[in-house]
């Protein structure tokens, strides 16, 4: 798997999340640098700290951020933090199942409606079936009618009987 990240992607740097968490950085670090998607996206970027000078940090590019916090163990962090932790990671059970679902139900909704249409045009071709029976039908009279002569018809007794 080949994840990249662009240079105009917004780096995170995680240090100051740890420590609004109370966890230890150089242990998040180094899980990140286990985990087989995390680690090919998470790396050293220059970032500018609260000082205005440029330092290396150890960052995830933003849209990882949300993968990695939900990963971190709420009984690990600081108590303060811990509410806060588990609140976001209801949320993001909660859009998991949304998503999830939403795409469940939606290929369900589609079939069922496949289904219907699918009657829908098998019924069609019926009466497009029984239409050409109709109509070959009315041709087929129509020229026996073309052809009817006076003697057909003195020969019937001055009657149309053409269709037996």
């Amino acid at each position: 798997m080949d994840i990249l990240s662009t240079s105009d992607e917004q780096m995170v740097a995680i240090k100051p999340i740890c420590d609004a968490l109370g966890i230890d950085r150089k242990r998040q670090q180094d899980k990140i640098k286990e985990h087989p998607i995390l680690s090919l996206v998470g790396g050293l970027s220059p970032l500018t700290g609260k000082d205005g000078k440029e330092y290396e940090m150890f960052c995830l590019p933003f849209k990882y951020v949300f993968g990695w916090l939900f990963t971190i163990n709420p009984n690990n962090v600081d108590e303060l933090a811990r509410p806060n932790l588990i609140k976001f990671q209801e949320e993001c059970y909660e859009a998991l199942y949304r998503y999830f679902a939403d795409k469940a139900t939606f290929v369900e909704q589609k079939q069922l409606e496949i289904d219907k249409q699918l009657g829908v045009v098998e019924e069609a071709k019926g009466y497009f079936k029984n239409a050409k029976n109709v109509l070959f039908d009315a041709e087929t009279k129509l020229q026996k009618l073309r052809k009817l002569t006076m003697d057909d018809f003195d020969f019937e007794r001055r009657q149309l009987k053409l269709f037996n």
